[in-house]
């Protein structure tokens, strides 16, 4: 026992010391993995003068957009995600640049302004289409408003909960802005003003002309290989010139890919599969239900297509089949098709119809109860076989708004069947010019009855209805599988650079280049939507090759990281393109100006560069080019600064060699049609168009405050 009190005497610092760097061990940990102890708020996307955008309000209000997009029927794929997300960002950008400058000049928008929006002849286009009557293709003020109230009734209702925060709160100060911004633009570009003063003294300067003597000696005397130009050259140059050689944060990457295409016996199958439905697509009597049951690519469409309008493969062959017969399986596309006549008629290429409609409901909300609506109908139908007038008929009780002052009338195009209330296009479509009748609507615009007159219907023509069996061809699981195996174990066995490179020459894979990919990009030039890629390629270091290969379209992807650049000037590498031939020939022009030396007459420049004395007669003020020269933006100031009538020019190093000049002579050149006020107004017009782009000026006023953008971070 004493052994066992000794040691625990002895030992209880070590034991307090374990226990002590355990915990310290375990916060540490847990500060490392939540990253909130030692660096800012993980919830942070970025900041804009000052203030914080926060991530989970920023994806709160990013859904809201998406699903207002999809349900204007906008595909919903990564890029327009991005795309969503980016005018987001700058919604917030603009906010901070913007907000104190409208409240500093009192620019606001008014209810009243905004219900001009919402219900004027030009609202939102999401509105118009959300509200346009199927039937006429007019915007329903009026049951866009009725909405929009109801809503407004529901505040407190949780079901509507979403709907209200989006539309009051999104929607509507969205509007706001928008005409706000309209206002500072028209503000901007009203406040621009050309003095007529100058419109005078722009013409008087742009006819002058002058005739010049001087000695060109060009660049190209020099030889390039005698001209070195290092890399600290380069990036003195680009350091004294930061804003035209700036360079964003990207990267590059190297990567080979692997098909995962359908194969050859993928399509057989497909076709296989296409080919034994056959016959029950010929017995079928209900062709919609059976594509639906069969997962058609193409489901039915239940109405007549045009002759002039079938824009289908195969359309001859398709035309020629008699009803109740299969053309195929044949190719469109990636697809195969079994094609099945179902009927043939001739249809007009257009309808001029009238009509009167008693609604029973709109966008749900009932108006009348259907008994009640269709005893109305009833009535007004048998009051105009008796004689009454249709027109007083539609101005007293239709309750489309739209048609009223037309009389009910509306012409159609074959092309807006599919738009109209299918029972009210059978009619007008179906139908002989003459016939009247009453139909009864039930869709989710609006229910009602239709009393319609068909006026009449030209440039009939052949039209069919047909079925279309369309399956795609996809690559099969095993197709798949070999494909991501290889890549795969390409993947595993090229952890370095140095192997990702030996691997692909030993497996004789191609290696494609992707280079300048910034951090938001969704889309990499060659492969596509490849999101994941630009991530991993953020999060890598040079030389790192994908631990996964990353699926992309058809193919999976195999990348290594071989370009890393900073936002900030550029390097030598980057610039030299750009830059070399500049300094190279500023160093040149050092040395043309050398041999010129002291000298101070034409003659005597010729004789030190070996070049002659040429003549130019025609040297225009607003031209930059000058006659078997080109463009020397300086040798044409030069040749109207009136110094250089008196002796010759220092030398004027310009785009392609230095040159030396005398003026011999400066005239004007009449011009007839100036017009001082129509000069005027087109200049000031320029200028209005040139200050009024917001885009452009939200870009300038960027760079009014400081902007950290960490979206590439969370997204």
């Amino acid at each position: 026992m004493s052994i066992i009190q000794t040691i625990r005497d002895k030992a209880a610092w070590i034991i307090i010391g374990a226990i002590a760097l355990a915990l310290i061990a375990f916060i540490v940990q847990d500060a490392f993995q939540n990253q909130s102890i030692f660096r800012s708020n993980p919830t942070t996307l970025g900041t804009i003068g000052g203030k914080k955008v926060d991530a989970i309000e920023f994806e709160e209000k990013f859904k809201q957009a998406e699903a207002q997009y999809a349900n204007q029927g906008y595909p919903m794929n990564e890029g327009m995600r991005q795309n969503i997300r980016d005018a987001l960002w700058n919604e917030y950008v603009e906010d901070a640049i913007m907000a104190k400058r409208y409240e500093k000049l009192g620019i606001q928008t008014s209810d009243r302004e905004l219900s001009d929006i919402l219900f004027g002849a030009n609202p939102p286009q999401d509105l118009r289409q959300q509200f346009t009557d199927p039937n006429t293709g007019q915007y329903d003020a009026n049951a866009a408003n009725q909405q929009i109230q109801e809503l407004k009734k529901q505040k407190k209702n949780p079901q509507y909960a979403a709907q209200y925060e989006s539309f009051y709160n999104q929607y509507l100060p969205s509007l706001r802005k928008s005409r706000q911004r309209e206002k500072y633009m028209a503000m901007l570009a009203n406040s621009s003003y050309v003095p007529k003063w100058m419109v005078e003294k722009t013409n008087a300067d742009n006819s002058q002309k002058s005739s010049i003597s001087f000695v060109n000696t060009p660049y190209s005397t020099i030889s390039d290989s005698a001209v070195r130009v290092t890399d600290e050259e380069i990036v003195s140059y680009v350091n004294n010139h930061k804003d035209e050689y700036k360079q964003e944060t990207t990267r590059g990457i190297e990567y080979v890919t692997f098909n995962a295409a359908p194969s050859k016996t993928d399509s057989t199958e497909i076709f296989d599969q296409v080919t034994t439905l056959k016959n029950e697509f010929a017995t079928t009597e209900d062709p919609a239900a059976f594509l639906v049951r069969t997962s058609s690519e193409t489901p039915f469409f239940d109405g007549f297509v045009l002759k002039s309008k079938m824009q289908v493969a195969a359309t001859d062959t398709i035309q020629k089949l008699k009803e109740g017969e299969i053309f195929g399986p044949y190719l469109d596309g990636g697809n195969y098709v079994l094609a099945k006549m179902i009927a043939k008629r001739n249809l007009p290429d257009s309808v001029k119809s009238r009509h009167i409609l008693i609604k029973f409901s709109d966008r749900g909300t009932p108006v009348l109860d259907d008994s009640t609506a269709k005893k109305r109908i009833d009535s007004i139908e048998s009051a105009v076989r008796n004689g009454a007038s249709f027109d007083s008929m539609v101005v007293k009780y239709s309750d489309d708004l739209g048609s009223k002052d037309k009389k009910g009338e509306y012409e159609f195009s074959s092309l807006q069947m599919g738009t109209l209330s299918k029972e009210f296009a059978d009619f007008i479509f179906y139908g002989v010019a003459g016939d009247k009748k009453t139909v009864k609507v039930d869709n989710a615009s609006y229910g009602g009855y239709h009393y319609i007159e068909v006026l009449n219907q030209k440039n009939f023509e052949p039209a069919y209805k047909v079925a279309y069996l369309t399956k795609a061809i996809v690559a099969s699981d095993a197709t798949d599988n070999s494909a991501m195996g290889l890549a795969s174990q390409f993947a595993a066995e090229s952890q370095t650079k140095s192997k990702f490179e030996e691997n692909a020459k030993k497996k004789n894979l191609n290696r494609f280049t992707a280079v300048d990919i910034k951090p938001l990009e969704s889309n990499i030039q060659g492969l596509g939507e490849s999101r994941e890629i630009v991530k991993w390629m953020y999060d890598a270091e040079p030389g790192d090759v994908g631990e996964r290969p990353y699926r992309v379209a058809d193919k999976y992807v195999v990348p290594v990281l071989i370009k890393v650049a900073e936002e900030g000037p550029m390097t030598a590498q980057k610039a030299r393109p750009m830059v070399e031939f500049i300094i190279r020939n500023e160093k040149k022009a050092a040395q043309i100006i050398g041999k010129i030396g002291s000298a101070n007459t034409l003659d005597a420049v010729s004789k030190a560069v070996s070049q002659p004395v040429s003549q130019s007669d025609s040297v225009l003020f607003n031209s930059p080019y000058i006659p078997n020269v080109g463009q020397e933006l300086k040798l044409v100031g030069a040749s109207f600064n009136k110094k250089n009538q008196e002796k010759v020019s220092d030398p004027i190093p310009g785009n392609g060699g230095v040159f030396v000049l005398k003026i011999n002579n400066i005239s004007a050149v009449a011009n007839t049609d100036f017009d001082a006020a129509q000069q005027q107004a087109a200049m000031q017009q320029m200028q209005q168009r040139s200050i009024s782009n917001p885009q452009a000026l939200l870009e300038i006023l960027k760079k009014t405050i400081k902007i950290k953008d960490n979206r590439a971070k969370f997204f």
